[in-house]
């Protein structure tokens, strides 16, 4: 293992040095022909990411006085760790650096990020920070269904309950929810349905994958489809106006749709993926089972959002029954 890292490193090293001694023009025309190339490989929110932070932090570099173009000394991406300490989560530092170093990379440059004055600084970061994600708040199945008792006939609430039961089912992302066609809806014959993903978060190669729909989940989106005249690759959640085009939602009305329909202000499109794993753990499903139904390759995600279940599941909290206490 340690013999095949030295030789990674040894070949991204030697491809480094031959990139700096290339003439000048040579390693231009190569920066470009990576910006094309990753245009077409980076996802729309990947590329809208990098752009926004490589933006901040030129601004930044310019009030500080720095240089904001590459080659960045590593001591001055340090230093703009140091300024973010305490005001944004490590996590979210972690993207930024991410990002500084996909500026190096596109020119084919080393990157800083990768000095040991830049890690000790995130590492600084997390120890007086904490290194703790922000959680979505979970929505699991029985406010879902007061939510829908709730809804009326209308084309909007015909919207709303297919858009909530297929969340709450599959326990898709929110830009998998609205990349969904009438198409990939597909009814089994004991009366459920899956749900074609073909592309998600962990996913960008488009392999695709299925999510279970619940026979009522099925008929809801059905339904709407009908009602809405949708079909084919018409996406499947569409403005409720009639004359409106047929474009896909947008993910962050998703959130807001969740939050009217429930009338809580804390849950977001990713609360029906939270929840079912802590309705999942609260039936006695085992991780392995949770993985499968949300799609995860480890148990590290679902492990991270069911820790306020699991410890009511856990020994202790057996051992106590136990004793009747």
């Amino acid at each position: 293992m340690q013999t095949s890292q030295f030789r990674r490193e040894n070949d991204r090293l030697a491809t480094v040095i031959e990139m700096l001694t290339l003439p000048e023009a040579d390693r231009l025309a190569l920066a470009a022909e990576y910006r094309v190339r990753s245009e077409a490989a980076f996802a729309p929110a990947t590329k809208r990411v990098l752009r926004q932070v490589v933006a901040s932090f030129q601004e930044w570099c310019r009030e500080q006085g720095h240089p904001e173009e590459p080659p960045i000394s590593p001591s001055v991406v340090a230093a703009y760790v140091d300024s973010l300490s305490g005001r944004i989560r490590a996590s979210t530092i972690e993207t930024r650096l991410w990002a500084i170093a996909e500026m190096h990379k596109s020119r084919f440059l080393p990157s800083p990020c990768q000095h040991e004055l830049v890690k000790l600084a995130i590492k600084a970061v997390k120890r007086q920070h904490g290194s703790a994600t922000r959680q979505a708040a979970p929505l699991g199945k029985r406010e879902i269904r007061r939510a829908l008792q709730r809804l009326g006939n209308s084309r909007r609430d015909l919207r709303d309950r297919a858009l909530l039961l297929v969340a709450s089912d599959t326990w898709c992302r929110s830009a998998e929810l609205v990349a969904f066609r009438v198409r990939d809806v597909l009814p089994q014959a004991d009366g459920s349905g899956l749900l074609f993903i073909a592309r998600s978060k962990t996913d960008t190669d488009g392999r695709g994958a299925y999510a279970y729909l619940s026979p009522q989940g099925l008929a809801a989106a059905r339904q709407w489809a009908e009602v809405a005249g949708l079909a084919g690759d018409d996406p499947l959640f569409t403005s409720s106006i009639p004359r409106d085009p047929k474009r896909p939602l947008d993910p962050a009305t998703v959130s807001r749709i969740f939050k009217q329909r429930t009338g809580r202000r804390d849950v977001s499109a990713h609360s029906t993926r939270v929840g079912g794993v802590h309705d999942a753990l609260q039936v006695g499903c085992d991780l392995a089972s949770i993985m499968i139904a949300g799609r995860w390759t480890s148990a590290e995600m679902p492990a991270q959002y069911g820790r306020m279940v699991l410890p009511a599941l856990g020994a202790a909290a057996q051992v106590c029954a136990a004793w009747g206490e």
